[in-house]
């Protein structure tokens, strides 16, 4: 069951669009490796505008993905590959269909 989520929203900056996308898809090693991160998706909305949406558990999940490597990563390269800040957003899961 999944509670808490994020939603992140990326603007790429002009010219970046393929380095942002290979960002999100090196993401994926990183994310594997935090068990509280029940689902991860990076997202393309369009040519410049890209997303995340994780879920967890609960708040100790979402607070520890925060604190961890993909968002110390995101800040990292936020200045080199987004024309704005990520903007991020907590969000309540108010109900979800999971594998299992």
């Amino acid at each position: 069951m999944v509670n808490t989520a994020l939603w992140v929203r990326l603007e790429a900056k002009a010219g970046k669009e393929k380095d942002v996308e290979a960002f999100l898809l090196g993401g994926l090693e990183l994310v594997e490796q935090e068990p509280a991160t029940t689902a991860w998706f990076a997202l393309q909305l369009n040519p410049t505008t890209f997303g995340i949406f994780d879920a967890f558990p609960d708040e100790a999940g979402r607070d520890a993905h925060l604190a961890g490597k993909v968002a110390e990563a995101l800040m990292a390269k936020a200045g080199e590959l987004f024309a704005s800040p990520p903007q991020i957003v907590k969000v309540d899961v108010l109900a979800s269909k999971l594998p299992g």
